[in-house]
């Protein structure tokens, strides 16, 4: 897709130190992120709150990628479960959206590192 970088790329996405692998035009995106040291939490592993917020992304972008660019969505709510900590290295997020409707869409991403999964997760989004 050939989207301009300001309408992929929010400020928190560039902190947070986001890439995007993969963004299709039938509501899927993916989304890398490495573990750098401003992500990690107490017990030394990827905090949560950055996981969560990659997949909050990868699901906005493919969001996006279903409804037009020329649209924004929001999240109205998402659940998250985490299977495994994330001691080094980098995990990618793939968001598909499983029901777009006029006015919500409800989309599903899983996260892994390599081969193992590290957290899934299901949220449904407003169009605004």
């Amino acid at each position: 897709m050939d989207i301009p970088d300001d309408l992929k790329q929010s400020a928190y996405f560039k902190t947070l130190g986001c890439r995007i692998v993969r963004l299709s035009e039938k509501g899927v995106a993916e989304v890398a992120l490495a573990l750098e040291p401003h992500l990690r939490n107490r017990g030394n592993v990827m905090h949560g709150g950055a996981l969560f917020s990659l997949v909050d992304i990868a699901m906005g972008l493919a969001c996006s990628s279903a409804h037009g660019f020329d649209k924004q969505s929001v999240t109205v709510e998402c659940k998250i479960n985490y299977m495994r900590g994330v001691a080094d290295g980098e995990v990618t997020c793939v968001a598909t959206v499983l029901h777009a409707g006029r006015r919500t869409l409800v989309v599903e991403a899983a996260v892994h590192q390599a081969d193992k999964l590290v957290a899934k997760a299901q949220g449904t989004f407003a169009i605004i």
